[in-house]
């Protein structure tokens, strides 16, 4: 069952944690007793943990924070890939830059924090008496399905599938796991710019009849991280109301 020291004595690095699902994330993870570094593009405020900045997308920066989170708390348990933007437009009009920042920040981001992060990773997996290192990408059913004026996000989203996979077969033998989370219509300041008949419409495919929270990524998160999930890796785990069953 779980309890309130469930994820103690770990370390979890949370990127894009200032806010949504990353701060639900960080917030849920303190509350289950992780220690944890939270890092984003600007400074976190959200009362957990201490704070890193870092552009994700930015390979020597990320080497640089990861050494210092390290060097901060001791070790790695836990690392959520959650950074990610939008810069949405039909493939028509997009823009190069769009595409390569979005590309840069969802995917080069996980991969910069994965990589840097590996040897500690698998340290943990070596160390911790059974429990295992923990990776978790955030994704998208956008990644998995595709959605008209969401290419380069789509593009980002399902090479961060394919990464996940592959990294959670590299890694398996080092006591190590790798899994994705893919949300589907989640609230947030996004959702809340969308038009009503825009909503209408989402909401009528979706058979729980309701948007997500970032609650409710943030439950799966600390599912993934703790010793539940042991036997899971390369899973991608839609949290969609049922949108793509």
């Amino acid at each position: 069952m779980f309890n309130e020291n469930m994820l103690k004595d770990r370390v979890a690095v949370v990127t894009g944690a200032s806010q949504g699902i990353g701060q639900a994330i960080v917030r849920a993870l303190a509350n289950y007793g992780a220690s944890v570094a939270c890092v984003d593009i600007t400074e976190c405020q959200c009362g957990y943990g201490k704070s890193y900045v870092c552009d994700v997308s930015d390979f020597d920066q990320v080497k640089h924070v990861c050494d210092q989170v390290v060097s901060d708390f001791g070790k790695v348990d836990i690392l959520v890939n959650n950074a990610g933007i939008t810069k949405d437009g039909l493939l028509l009009s997009m823009k190069e830059a769009d595409f390569d920042q979005v590309i840069a920040v969802n995917l080069k981001g996980a991969f910069n924090f994965t990589k840097h992060l590996t040897r500690p990773l698998m340290k943990s997996g070596a160390e911790s008496l059974g429990r295992t290192g923990r990776i978790i990408n955030m994704a998208s059913v956008i990644g998995v399905n595709g959605n008209a004026g969401q290419s380069n996000y789509a593009a980002s989203k399902a090479g961060l599938i394919g990464f996940t996979k592959a990294v959670a077969k590299e890694l398996a033998s080092r006591n190590v796991t790798c899994n994705a989370i893919a949300p589907g219509f989640i609230q947030s300041k996004m959702t809340e710019a969308m038009p009503e008949a825009a909503k209408e419409r989402a909401m009528a495919n979706i058979p729980l009849k309701r948007l997500g929270t970032a609650e409710d990524i943030a439950a799966l998160a600390v599912f993934l991280a703790s010793d539940f999930s042991s036997y899971i890796t390369g899973e991608v785990m839609k949290i969609d109301g049922g949108l793509f069953i």
